[in-house]
């Protein structure tokens, strides 16, 4: 646990740094209050230099003690823009982090926006951008769910990747697939990955076939209160409630006796419907005050994974991200190398293809259970590429045009975080109706 104090001077020294915005944050560079232990000369990121001219001449010298984010690949795939014109799918602080990796690469970039984000920074930051469509009844996050109408713009646009960024359609096979079928590439995981790891359930399977330990729970959806009730008799409370699909802490409800089973189970259900599309849960043991490690990686379809070291999110509000610190504090060295390890286990044997993460829950006694693997880019990825000097979402353009991680110079002895990084987030709450979320 942080003390509440210690938590408030944190949070305040971020917002000093970072001004408390994601625009910021996304159009500038992604500081997130970037702390040095040691080396306190920054390096950028590999990808962004790429473009400068002194990177030929010192990197030879710079190979022999520097990470992999000093290596420039030797390869026309590791070099040459990817691809000429992508779409960020999406809106808000990712699509324009999206459209500045376009611009440091020399792509065009396209941007989609609703009614409502006319004035959004995302619209008027991309080369060229198109408003949604959607029946006046209809919510604005519709618009950025409906496939086909993207989809049809980015053909009539000349877009020859979609990046989808964190949320909406990210871990949409169903997108992924109508992607593929217009020959336009999802910048993000196979179908097949999608399939795999989208839905919790099929991702908590995969880790048992992987030989990573998970928390014991069902082993399949459960739909409705009668299968719930019946499947908590076999393991007892308390039990925690997940939503099959989708993530950010929506249909989920920790439940320490009988009589709240069943309400949390349909309150729980309906907000993942609301939410994802789909109303189906899993039910896990609840860990009590576990801390929560994350493996970010990144693997290029042929089963070659690479981590980019973890991060701690434990500092958490109604199960949502509040710090997230990169790499994690004070874990044990023995703990941490088991945790890379079976991120890169599970999604070697998967031959997961783009970036990843793969999420553990450490016990007070220091064992490791794996939770799930979310098939994107997440918001906290910034803190990871100021540890590593890794531009993350560049990577991942590279790597859907087809490079390997070897043509883009990821070798994992070369991968070594330098220094800490802590993001924090600020959200709003209205006290008057129960500290619900609030637009501000």
């Amino acid at each position: 646990m942080i003390p509440s104090c210690a938590l408030v001077a944190l949070l305040a020294a971020a917002a000093s740094i970072s001004d408390g915005t994601a625009a910021f944050q996304a159009n500038v560079r992604p500081i997130n209050a970037f702390l040095h232990t040691k080396n306190s000369s920054f390096k950028q990121p590999l990808s962004l230099r790429w473009m400068s001219a002194e990177v030929e001449e010192d990197v030879a010298s710079e190979k022999a003690t520097e990470s992999s984010a000093d290596f420039v690949p030797s390869s026309g795939k590791g070099r040459d823009p990817p691809f000429g014109t992508i779409m960020a799918a999406n809106r808000a602080e990712i699509a324009v982090r999206i459209m500045r990796a376009a611009t440091e690469m020399n792509m065009k970039s396209v941007g989609i926006y609703d009614h409502e984000d006319r004035y959004s920074q995302h619209r008027w930051g991309a080369d060229a951008a198109y408003e949604l469509t959607r029946e006046p009844s209809a919510t604005p996050i519709s618009s950025y769910l409906d496939i086909e109408q993207i989809v049809k713009i980015a053909k009539e646009g000349g877009v020859e990747a979609i990046h989808p960024g964190y949320g909406f359609l990210s871990e949409s096979p169903e997108f992924a697939q109508a992607c593929e079928d217009a020959g336009i590439v999802f910048v993000g995981p196979t179908v097949e990955n999608l399939n795999t790891f989208s839905d919790k359930t099929s991702a908590r399977t995969a880790a048992i076939e992987a030989g990573v330990p998970v928390v014991p729970g069902s082993d399949g959806a459960l739909k409705n209160a009668e299968e719930v009730t019946s499947f908590v008799e076999t393991i007892g409370f308390p039990v925690i409630i997940k939503a099959a699909m989708g993530g950010g802490g929506k249909g989920m409800r920790v439940v320490y006796k009988e009589e709240d089973l069943v309400p949390a189970f349909e309150s729980a259900s309906s907000e993942a419907l609301a939410a994802f599309g789909d109303g189906s849960v899993f039910i896990e043991r609840f860990v009590d005050r576990p801390r929560h490690i994350e493996v970010q990686i990144i693997g290029d379809g042929t089963g070659n994974v690479v981590h980019l070291w973890e991060r701690d999110c434990s500092v958490q509000r109604r199960h949502q991200k509040v710090v997230e610190m990169a790499p994690a504090w004070s874990l044990p060295d023995n703990l941490r190398a088991d945790l890379h390890e079976y991120a890169k286990r599970l999604t070697s044997a998967a031959k997961y293809k783009n970036a990843g993460t793969v999420e553990f829950l450490i016990d007070s006694e220091n064992r490791a259970y794996f939770i799930e693997v979310n098939p994107r880019i997440q918001v906290e990825h910034t803190v990871t590429e100021e540890v590593t000097g890794i531009d993350i979402v560049q990577t991942q353009l590279r790597i859907a045009s087809g490079a390997t991680l070897e043509e883009i110079g990821l070798i994992q002895e070369n991968i070594q975080p330098r220094g800490v990084a802590i993001q924090c987030r600020v959200t709003t709450e209205n006290p008057e109706k129960d500290f619900a979320p609030d637009t501000g």
